[in-house]
């Protein structure tokens, strides 16, 4: 259990920050989960007034007051839209540090973030074997989306659609690497992501091909680890620190320009979480935190915005492919970034750009979220797949390994035939063999 005199201090940040909430409800237009649900405790509104007495609910009823702030998908939808500027991811994710500082983690938690999570050697090799015996447990559902399901009921899977784990992940594939720069004169650094190296290899391959195309030179340390949301997002920050330092160890900043990533949740964490879960640190970890977060950049932020690479548009062939966008909530509404993964879409003339309405609406995954409440998961993710039905398209184009999963699981279920791929895989295309 946390000291409770940083339990205390954690508190009075929370209450500081809580006073700038203007109660006006604008949160609620555009809450992905309120709109499921049509309960004010699950907008962001309902949950800051209550975690305005967590200091008195905290000790009568903390696991009700956890549970309710854990019914948040974390997508920002609320803090991109509040007029007063609440910072409210910041907010939950400090809030939930503080009741799992007072009630303690799970035993189950405690085992999969710091038995397993924390270690990325171990990680690494406990999912290898995952991947050699998934057959097992498993049958094939959706041909196209190559997904499968559950071959006899199990609580983990339950009903899930799930895009298998490769057979051989990217760090096997590929442990490290350290080209020069090339005519570019620029070297970055490449954060794959978990979801990247052990499910969707075929992006961080797509991912240098881009980078090598582009003569950037790429800095790609061994052993690498978890950005650490999953661990952030549970409250436990001594697996999240943890991983912050192994990372912090594996990417010298003084070996590269920028460091990037395909994973629009990986940048939005290192650009946004850790500068603020390590703000009360010390100042040498803080300045290496800072810095390294500030050289972090979504890989289609950092090829148009950076780079300065800015494809003409080439004319769709008579066959041309329709593809739609999905914009991940950690991309457009933390960082900013939507025009530059269609500029780089645009540039592959064998498919055709077809916009779906709401783009920017949550899939619904959440990460853990899903694991907890996979109904509301689903009924959130129902609705964009509605969304990406309406276009015709036969490829759901997003720049997010966490929204592919949950692409893989709500298409497949509905029998869809579309393809889930990451824009840079279909710009990498457009570059050639």
């Amino acid at each position: 259990m946390a000291g409770m005199k940083d339990l205390a201090r954690l508190v009075r940040e929370l209450e500081d920050q809580l006073v700038v909430c203007m109660r006006c409800g604008m949160c609620q237009a555009v809450c992905p989960l309120y709109a499921e649900t049509g309960r004010e405790a699950d907008v962001a509104r309902g949950k800051l007034a209550l975690l305005e007495g967590l200091s008195k609910e905290m000790f009568r009823d903390p696991k009700g007051v956890s549970e309710r702030l854990n019914r948040c998908l974390l997508c920002g939808s609320c803090a991109a839209n509040c007029p007063s500027g609440v910072k409210v991811l910041d907010i939950f994710l400090k809030a939930r540090a503080i009741l799992a500082g007072y009630m303690g983690l799970s035993p189950v938690k405690k085992l999969i973030l710091r038995g397993m999570l924390a270690n990325p050697a171990f990680f690494d090799t406990f999912m290898e074997w995952g991947a050699r015996f998934q057959d097992l447990f498993t049958k094939p559902a959706n041909e196209v989306l190559g997904t499968s399901c559950a071959r006899f009921t199990t609580p983990l899977l339950g009903e899930r659609h799930i895009k298998p784990l490769a057979p051989r992940p990217f760090h096997a594939e590929l442990p490290a690497l350290d080209s020069p720069a090339g005519s570019s004169g620029l070297k970055v650094a490449f954060f794959v992501g978990c979801l990247i190296d052990k499910i969707f290899p075929s992006v961080a391959h797509a991912t240098l091909k881009v980078l090598q195309k582009h003569g950037v030179g790429v800095y790609l340390p061994d052993n690498q680890a978890c950005c650490g949301i999953p661990a952030a997002s549970s409250g436990d920050m001594t697996a999240f620190k943890k991983l912050v330092r192994h990372n912090l160890e594996r990417f010298p900043v003084h070996r590269f320009d920028g460091l990037v990533t395909s994973c629009a949740t990986c940048t939005s964490t290192i650009r946004k979480v850790w500068p603020v879960l390590f703000a009360e640190d010390g100042a040498d970890i803080l300045d290496r935190v800072r810095t390294l977060s500030e050289k972090t950049m979504d890989i289609h932020e950092f090829l148009v915005g950076r780079l300065g690479v800015h494809p003409e548009a080439a004319t769709p062939r008579s066959d041309a492919v329709p593809v739609t966008y999905h914009d991940p909530c950690h991309l457009k509404k933390s960082l900013g970034v939507f025009a530059e993964p269609r500029e780089l879409l645009r540039a592959n003339g064998n498919i055709r750009l077809v916009e779906m309405a709401q783009s920017d609406w949550c899939c619904g995954l959440g990460g853990s979220f899903s694991l907890e409440h996979y109904d509301l998961s689903s009924q959130v993710g129902r609705r964009k797949r509605d969304m990406v039905a309406a276009t015709g398209a036969r490829i759901l184009a997003t720049g997010c390994p966490a929204c592919m999963i949950q692409f893989h699981d709500r298409l497949s279920q509905a029998g869809d035939a579309v393809q889930v791929r990451h824009a840079i895989e279909l710009y990498a295309e457009a570059l050639g063999p």
